[in-house]
């Protein structure tokens, strides 16, 4: 038979749009006072809405409905009401009124906030209920004796904003945005720092040397010394320790004249008093704690919005269900324990090390090993942690502890959480190093010079103080510091996530970028779909598209999206297989139907068929009815990207796991075809940038998806994961790209690049206050407490000017 292209010709079909939610109606109509929904949960909601006269929300403008997640359950969040999860999940209780204070992700516009704030109109034992839009949380207030835990996240659920919790918030533990300790010990040094100053006054205007007042002077010295206990061993406390770590470490840090002046400042002061030769400089000392603490808390801010630490806890379920006497019920994951027999239903996670129950699983490991392709197990097998169910429910029986399971291990495995970074490569840290043994030399002959020389000690210990107080290198790891914090914000407002700072400057020293094909520059979902073959008929269709709809691979959503207009079965599939790399098959009724590649379906490759197109043959009781030919679709500015990148002198390498059907099409825009490598497993793609690394001496920057290029994406310099979807999160990476911002890439690390100068020229201006602050320390005219207060004024200085710098670099290189 000839195969001849056809464009399948369907019956007239119009365009239903769900009322509720806006989506095509694809599946199945209801229709509902003159209204059309897409499924049942869409009309309950209306149905809720309209009972509470609050259909004014179709009329807010911009209003798009949420249907209601089909994987909720009865008792889905029962383990709420008990004890132990609710009082920790609770803001406040006095026993009659509660309030919780929930994350809901499905936040998204104005009409949200609205029905969200009517939750008194609907349940009146909710008394008030307030939207922090930025933070996508709401904080509800109701009667605890009058509905549930559980009822209220059934209620928001039943709406379509299901509250999300995690292990974190059952433990009570929440992630501080910065330390507060940091803000008591600025409180307790500022207050000795101003009442110091003012039992100081009578030394300042050198008042009180009469020897009736000697007394008091005494008295006056004894309090400040006591104020600056505090301040001494609490407040400085940090100083310290770092510098103490960075001895042990054999190596001088920032820290370490600092903590040397402040310790000089101490002991002399003592000195002073003791032998009644003066009051000391325990003014100075707080003065200098307290100015320093500022500039560390202004660093602390600065990091304050940037988070990307997760563990496993933040995956987990909060509860699971647990089969007992054939009764089921939901107990917290921290109680969960050998030998419990626990449920998983269809994409929920496996939250222990457990023993299959059930006959079959297929379980999706991509969290923990990468690959996405579900791996089948069988009853007695082993399952560990992390995996996700991705058929009918299964029975389990618990192996270990939450604590003892494998995903745990491999979570805090070293070669898992290892860092990129090497903080004593940092640009600050190597001008740092120097620049402190310089300061302590500088600081030691001044010493030596007035002590000796010109035997003055009262001066040498107050030249030697000031030279590490003035000299302090703080402006220098703050010029680092706030032009990478504003960087980090400013990539964040172009949809570009570094991890960290560090990750800012590694992209800097970047001269190789190599890219992953599928879903990195190709567009997700997006592809040029044909069938070549007999003509299908309606039935025909509903099979092929109720069979791809069973597969999440992305050839598989390819044709669905293409059948679109036909209503998929609901009818239960018959020995569903699918098989990575070749397709999926299943018993429709009693027919045999077969998806994928043609030695899969018992086919002869079409000699004629495109050569730059995948193909899924499709087969009905062994009958080839034709193929599917699916061509990718790339992202418009990909040449232009690729060209940017190359005229900067970066070197452009293409790994991709697909066939070589698009070699024709990419080697003109990579250039070179040796520079085009296909068919690579995730393993040969890590030994391909692991010789540019080690052979070539190439600093290496992997564009990726993030699950199968999580190892490319580890061993490479920065590693970038590509998402439409910013909440997706890949442990691998450095960095997250939405993916219509990809063609900003070449701005992004000229931008990068610009940080670097802008902190070279930040440390000359930080050099030039060090050297003027100097010139006055060594002569031993300047006082400590001058010193000071010295630090931040050039720390402003130095804020302001990167700043600056930084937002006028970001508006050159990146332009819409």
């Amino acid at each position: 038979m000839n195969a001849e292209k056809l464009t399948i010709e369907n019956e007239v079909h119009t365009t239903h749009t769900c009322f509720h939610c806006g989506d095509e109606c694809l599946d199945e109509i209801i229709m509902q006072d003159d209204h059309e929904f897409c499924c049942d949960g869409c009309s309950v909601v209306y149905d809720l809405l309209k009972e509470n006269d609050l259909c004014r929300y179709y009329s807010i403008d911009g209003a798009q409905g949420i249907s209601p997640d089909k994987t909720y359950f009865k008792g889905k969040y029962d383990y709420l009401d008990l004890p132990e999860i609710s009082e920790k999940m609770l803001e406040f209780t006095d026993g009659r009124l509660a309030r919780v204070n929930w994350l809901i992700p499905k936040i998204h516009c104005s009409s949200c906030i609205w029905l969200l704030e009517q939750l008194y109109r609907i349940n009146p034992a909710v008394r008030s209920s307030v939207v922090n839009f930025p933070e996508k949380k709401v904080r509800i207030t109701f009667e605890a004796g009058q509905i549930k835990l559980s009822e209220l996240a059934e209620l928001l659920t039943r709406f379509g904003y299901e509250p999300y919790v995690s292990l974190n918030d059952v433990e009570g533990k929440q992630i501080r945005k910065w330390n507060r300790t940091r803000l008591y010990k600025i409180g307790i040094a500022g207050f000795a720092f101003g009442n110091i100053m003012m039992l100081s006054f009578p030394e300042y205007f050198n008042l009180g040397r009469s020897s009736s007042d000697e007394n008091l002077r005494t008295m006056f010295a004894i309090l400040n010394f006591a104020l600056s206990l505090p301040v001494f061993f609490y407040c400085a406390s940090d100083f310290f320790k770092s510098a103490w770590s960075a001895l042990r470490g054999k190596y001088l840090n920032i820290d370490a004249p600092i903590a040397l002046a402040l310790l000089c400042v101490f002991l002399t002061s003592i000195y002073q008093i003791v032998s009644e030769t003066g009051p000391g400089y325990f003014d100075s000392l707080a003065g200098a704690v307290f100015f320093m603490l500022i500039g560390r808390y202004f660093q602390d801010k600065t990091y304050a919005g940037i988070s990307f630490d997760r563990d496993y806890k933040s995956y987990f379920p909060v509860a699971v269900s647990v089969i007992k006497n054939s009764v089921e019920s939901r107990i917290p994951i921290t109680d969960l324990g050998p030998p419990d027999r626990i449920i998983v239903r269809n994409e929920e996670l496996i939250p222990a090390d457990s023993v299959l129950l059930s006959s079959r699983a297929m379980i999706d490991y991509s969290f923990v090993s990468g690959e996405s392709e579900p791996v089948e197990r069988k009853i007695g097998d082993t399952i560990y942690a992390g995996g996700k169910q991705t058929g009918p429910s299964i029975e389990l029986e618990v192996l270990r502890k939450v604590s003892q399971s494998y995903l745990t291990q491999l979570w805090n495995h070293d070669t898992f959480s290892k860092e990129k970074e090497d903080q004593s490569q940092t640009l600050a840290a190597r001008i740092n190093k120097y620049f402190s043994v310089i300061v302590l030399i500088i600081a030691a002959i001044t010493f030596l010079v007035w002590f000796i020389i010109l035997k003055n000690p009262e001066t040498a210990f107050r030249a030697f103080t000031t030279c590490l107080l003035v000299a302090c290198p703080c402006a220098l790891v703050l010029s680092s510091t706030f032009t990478n914090g504003n960087l980090l914000g400013l990539f964040g407002k172009h949809r570009f996530y570094p991890k960290n700072a560090d990750t800012i400057e590694r992209l800097a020293h970047i001269d190789t970028v190599v890219f992953d094909k599928t879903g990195t520059i190709t567009q997700a979902n997006e592809a040029d779909v044909e069938f070549i073959g007999k003509e299908l008929s309606i039935q025909e269709q509903v099979m092929i598209k109720t069979i791809a709809m069973q597969s999440s691979h992305p050839l598989s959503r390819m044709i669905v999206k293409k059948l679109t207009g036909i209503s998929a079965s609901r009818r239960s599939l018959g020995h569903y297989v699918e098989a990575g790399g070749a397709g999926i098959k299943a018993l429709w009724g009693q027919k045999k139907v077969r998806l994928g590649s043609a030695s899969w379906v018992g086919a002869s490759a079409q000699e004629n068929a495109q050569i730059d197109a995948s193909h899924v043959y499709i087969s009905i009781e062994s009958v080839i009815c034709g193929y599917f030919t699916i061509k990718s679709k790339y992202r418009p500015e990909l040449a232009e990207t690729i060209s940017s990148l190359q005229n900067s002198g970066y070197q452009t390498y293409l790994l991709s796991g697909d066939k070589p059907t698009d070699k024709a099409l990419l080697a003109p825009i990579f250039g070179q075809d040796y520079n085009l490598f296909f068919e690579q497993k995730p393993e040969e793609k890590l030994l391909f940038i692991e010789n540019l690394q080690n052979k070539l001496g190439r600093n290496v920057l992997m564009v990726g998806d993030g699950l199968n290029d999580a190892g490319a994406l580890r061993q490479s310099d920065v590693g970038i994961a590509v998402s439409d979807d910013i909440n997706n999160f890949s442990p691998s990476c450095d960095a997250i790209v939405e993916g219509s911002q990809l063609a900003l890439l070449p701005a992004y690390m000229k931008l990068a690049k610009s940080g670097q100068r802008i902190i070279k020229v930040s440390f000359g201006i930080s050099l030039f206050y060090n050297i003027a602050g100097l010139t006055f320390a060594v002569s031993g005219n300047l006082s400590p407490v001058i010193a000071a207060i010295l630090m931040p004024v050039s720390s402003i200085t130095i804020v302001a000017f990167t700043t600056l710098a930084s937002n006028l670099a970001a508006q050159k290189w990146i332009k819409h």
